[in-house]
Protein backbone atom coordinates (compact mmCIF):
# COMPACT_ATOMS: atom_id res chain seq x y z
CA UNK A 1 0.00 0.00 0.00
CA UNK A 2 1.22 3.63 -0.90
CA UNK A 3 0.13 6.72 0.72
CA UNK A 4 0.75 9.80 -0.79
CA UNK A 5 0.19 13.04 1.60
CA UNK A 6 -0.59 14.96 -1.44
CA UNK A 7 -0.82 18.81 -0.87
CA UNK A 8 -1.29 21.46 -3.71
CA UNK A 9 -0.47 24.63 -3.21
CA UNK A 10 -0.48 26.51 -6.86
CA UNK A 11 -4.16 27.35 -8.81
CA UNK A 12 -3.43 24.21 -10.87
CA UNK A 13 -5.91 21.85 -10.86
CA UNK A 14 -3.69 18.45 -10.67
CA UNK A 15 -5.86 15.55 -8.84
CA UNK A 16 -6.28 13.83 -11.58
CA UNK A 17 -2.30 12.81 -11.39
CA UNK A 18 -2.73 10.88 -7.84
CA UNK A 19 -4.29 7.51 -9.49
CA UNK A 20 -0.85 7.36 -11.89
CA UNK A 21 1.20 8.79 -9.14
CA UNK A 22 0.13 6.20 -7.08
CA UNK A 23 0.37 3.29 -9.93
CA UNK A 24 4.27 4.61 -10.21
CA UNK A 25 5.11 4.12 -7.06
CA UNK A 26 3.39 0.93 -6.36
CA UNK A 27 5.52 -0.57 -8.62
CA UNK A 28 8.94 1.14 -8.32
CA UNK A 29 8.37 -0.26 -4.97
CA UNK A 30 8.42 -3.89 -6.27
CA UNK A 31 11.42 -3.16 -8.03
CA UNK A 32 13.05 -2.29 -5.19
CA UNK A 33 11.79 -5.23 -3.17
CA UNK A 34 9.84 -2.59 -0.25
CA UNK A 35 7.37 -4.40 1.04
CA UNK A 36 4.49 -2.92 3.37
CA UNK A 37 2.49 0.42 4.04
CA UNK A 38 4.80 3.36 2.11
CA UNK A 39 3.88 6.70 2.62
CA UNK A 40 5.00 9.80 0.50
CA UNK A 41 5.11 13.30 0.61
CA UNK A 42 3.88 15.11 -2.63
CA UNK A 43 3.67 18.56 -2.43
CA UNK A 44 2.81 20.84 -5.89
CA UNK A 45 4.45 24.04 -5.26
CA UNK A 46 5.01 27.52 -7.16
CA UNK A 47 7.97 28.93 -8.60
CA UNK A 48 8.97 31.32 -5.54
CA UNK A 49 8.10 28.22 -2.91
CA UNK A 50 10.65 25.80 -5.14
CA UNK A 51 13.44 28.66 -5.32
CA UNK A 52 13.04 29.57 -1.79
CA UNK A 53 12.89 25.57 -0.82
CA UNK A 54 16.77 25.33 -3.14
CA UNK A 55 18.05 28.42 -1.61
CA UNK A 56 17.68 27.39 2.07
CA UNK A 57 18.70 23.74 1.76
CA UNK A 58 20.75 23.34 -1.57
CA UNK A 59 22.51 26.98 -1.42
CA UNK A 60 21.36 27.23 -5.02
CA UNK A 61 19.07 30.53 -5.79
CA UNK A 62 17.34 29.76 -9.02
CA UNK A 63 13.93 28.00 -9.73
CA UNK A 64 14.03 23.99 -10.18
CA UNK A 65 11.60 21.70 -11.54
CA UNK A 66 12.03 18.75 -8.22
CA UNK A 67 13.51 18.64 -5.48
CA UNK A 68 13.18 15.59 -2.92
CA UNK A 69 14.31 15.24 0.20
CA UNK A 70 14.59 11.18 1.34
CA UNK A 71 14.16 10.50 4.84
CA UNK A 72 17.41 10.05 6.98
CA UNK A 73 16.38 7.11 9.03
CA UNK A 74 16.74 4.55 5.74
CA UNK A 75 13.93 2.27 5.27
CA UNK A 76 12.36 2.14 9.03
CA UNK A 77 8.83 1.70 9.77
CA UNK A 78 7.32 4.40 12.16
CA UNK A 79 3.63 4.14 12.66
CA UNK A 80 3.24 0.93 10.45
CA UNK A 81 4.79 2.42 7.73
CA UNK A 82 8.02 3.17 6.17
CA UNK A 83 8.16 7.16 5.03
CA UNK A 84 10.55 7.90 1.95
CA UNK A 85 10.53 11.50 2.68
CA UNK A 86 9.12 14.73 0.73
CA UNK A 87 9.01 15.56 -2.56
CA UNK A 88 8.28 19.02 -4.39
CA UNK A 89 7.70 19.78 -7.86
CA UNK A 90 6.94 23.21 -10.05
CA UNK A 91 4.17 22.62 -11.34
CA UNK A 92 4.59 25.70 -13.72
CA UNK A 93 7.89 24.90 -14.24
CA UNK A 94 6.69 21.37 -15.58
CA UNK A 95 4.56 23.19 -17.89
CA UNK A 96 7.22 25.40 -19.32
CA UNK A 97 9.79 22.55 -19.82
CA UNK A 98 6.70 20.61 -21.42
CA UNK A 99 6.31 23.22 -23.90
CA UNK A 100 9.86 23.51 -24.45
CA UNK A 101 10.55 19.82 -24.83
CA UNK A 102 7.44 19.39 -26.97
CA UNK A 103 5.35 16.72 -24.97
CA UNK A 104 2.86 16.83 -22.58
CA UNK A 105 1.86 18.12 -19.42
CA UNK A 106 1.33 14.76 -18.52
CA UNK A 107 4.51 13.37 -19.29
CA UNK A 108 6.19 15.82 -18.09
CA UNK A 109 5.17 15.64 -14.62
CA UNK A 110 5.37 11.90 -14.37
CA UNK A 111 8.57 12.68 -15.43
CA UNK A 112 9.32 14.72 -12.10
CA UNK A 113 7.26 12.45 -10.48
CA UNK A 114 9.39 9.05 -10.80
CA UNK A 115 12.71 11.27 -10.72
CA UNK A 116 11.65 12.62 -7.34
CA UNK A 117 10.65 9.08 -6.31
CA UNK A 118 13.88 7.82 -7.31
CA UNK A 119 15.93 10.26 -5.05
CA UNK A 120 13.80 9.29 -2.66
CA UNK A 121 14.79 5.80 -2.80
CA UNK A 122 17.95 6.76 -2.42
CA UNK A 123 19.38 6.81 -6.22
CA UNK A 124 21.27 9.26 -7.56
CA UNK A 125 23.13 11.08 -10.75
CA UNK A 126 25.69 12.25 -9.49
CA UNK A 127 28.62 9.92 -10.88
CA UNK A 128 28.52 8.34 -14.74
CA UNK A 129 27.76 4.89 -13.47
CA UNK A 130 24.86 6.46 -11.06
CA UNK A 131 23.41 8.85 -13.83
CA UNK A 132 23.23 5.16 -16.06
CA UNK A 133 21.35 3.51 -13.23
CA UNK A 134 19.09 5.78 -12.44
CA UNK A 135 17.91 6.96 -16.05
CA UNK A 136 17.55 3.78 -17.27
CA UNK A 137 15.25 3.02 -14.23
CA UNK A 138 13.51 6.25 -14.99
CA UNK A 139 13.08 4.79 -18.75
CA UNK A 140 11.83 1.69 -17.95
CA UNK A 141 9.16 2.95 -15.47
CA UNK A 142 8.02 5.80 -17.86
CA UNK A 143 8.21 2.60 -20.17
CA UNK A 144 6.04 0.25 -18.01
CA UNK A 145 3.25 3.34 -18.18
CA UNK A 146 3.11 4.02 -21.90
CA UNK A 147 4.16 7.44 -20.97
CA UNK A 148 5.50 8.72 -24.25
CA UNK A 149 8.94 10.24 -23.96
Amino acid sequence: MVQINYQNQTSYKMEEYLPIFNKIAKYTLKQFDIKGKVEVSLTLVSKNTIREINKTYRKIDKVTDVISFENDEGFEKYDGFITLGDLFICVSKAKSQAKAYGHSMYREVCFLFVHGLLHLLKMDHMNEEDAKKMFKMQDDIMDHFKIVR
